[in-house]
């Protein structure tokens, strides 16, 4: 029997829970990865050595890397004194490898060759781009740790957001995306690390042609000034609107409640968990799988990662969530196998 196809679409922390849970079922694994950040390490690297930006891309490559436990926490590295301080080793490790390919994409190839990786990661796109929203008083933020910063996105409201210089899709991006199985988008900062993806010319459209189920992580937390006001169908809605058309078709939705601390912690913060109307079922064009999608491990970061302050604590589970996707993903079969019984 063949192998489904994965492609995921994202960055950040959130791709690599993803994948980290995915990756240990036999199916082949494509993660598309943003091209967006400017942040940390990854920001002083774009700036000083005027290269794409390495850390999301890393993060996938650790997460489906199948080599020893020391080689991966080799490429999480950061280091703690002296001018490199805040680096992370494998950004800088993919930087060198960008610089001896001229490609970014070839630095990646060989990454995941060297780590042994299971699927592919694959950059969204090989131009260096950066992230701007443009506010209805005309406002222009430009690059994702200015936008993630600022508290007023939502009150003004955004007129548009682009990337500039604009971005084609990469080839094998595109290819990926026509061939899935199955297309699974997020969970992770909406604009910042969802929407960006969206933004390159050529993705949204390779989503609409392919023939893939396309299913939307929904997140468990609201951002502050960003989407406070977001209810599950305003995420739907919105990414369906980048994509330009209705084209997800399942949303995973976390059932579990947090613990009362965190809950408290995250409300002192105005980052609220993510809500949706059930007696809107009937409007919908997608199906809500509801499910205990909630991580019970404590999150643990660097005291050196300078971006750790603004990493989630209330996340998902990998395991669950995977488990949730492949049942999504099986599930026509298991229609189709009813239907021929009956």
């Amino acid at each position: 029997m063949e192998r489904k196809k994965i492609v995921t679409i994202g960055g950040g922390t959130g791709s690599f829970t993803l994948l980290s849970g995915l990756k240990k079922y036999s199916v082949d694994l494509t993660a598309i990865v943003s091209m967006a950040d400017d942040g940390g390490s990854t920001g002083v690297l774009r700036d000083e050595l005027g290269v794409l930006p390495p850390g999301d891309v890393r993060q996938c490559l650790v997460a489906l890397s199948d080599s020893s436990l020391m080689l991966r926490e080799l490429m999480n590295y950061r280091f703690e004194d002296g001018g490199l301080k805040g680096h992370s080793f494998g950004n800088l490790f993919l930087s060198a490898l960008e610089k001896i390919n001229k490609s970014f994409s070839k630095g990646v190839s060989e990454a995941a060759n060297i780590l042994n990786v299971k699927g592919e990661v694959v950059p969204v796109t090989d131009q260096d781009t950066n992230l701007f929203i443009e506010l209805n008083n005309g406002k222009k933020i430009k690059g994702v740790v200015d936008i993630d910063h600022d508290c007023e996105i939502e009150k003004i409201g955004i007129k548009k957001a682009f990337l500039f210089p604009t971005a084609k899709a990469n080839k094998k991006a595109i290819e990926k995306i026509l061939d899935a199985d199955l297309i699974v988008i997020g969970p992770g900062h909406h604009y910042c690390s969802i929407i960006p993806n969206l933004l390159v010319a050529g993705i949204p459209e390779a989503i609409k042609k392919s023939k893939a189920i396309v299913v939307y992580n929904c997140n468990l937390v609201n951002k502050h000034g960003h989407t406070e006001n977001f209810l599950l169908d305003d995420y739907v809605a919105d990414i369906n609107r980048y994509i330009g058309g209705e084209r997800i078709n399942f949303v995973t939705f976390n059932s579990k409640k947090p613990s009362a601390s965190l809950i408290k912690k995250y409300e002192n913060q105005k980052e609220l968990l993510v809500k949706f109307a059930q007696e809107d079922k009937l409007g919908r064009s997608y199906r809500i799988v509801r499910s205990d999608l909630l991580s019970d491990k404590k999150s643990i970061y660097n005291k050196v990662d300078i971006l750790a302050n603004r990493r989630a604590f209330i996340r998902h589970d990998s395991d669950k969530l995977a488990k949730v996707l492949m049942m999504i993903l099986q599930m026509g079969d298991y229609e189709n196998i009813i239907k021929e019984i009956v």
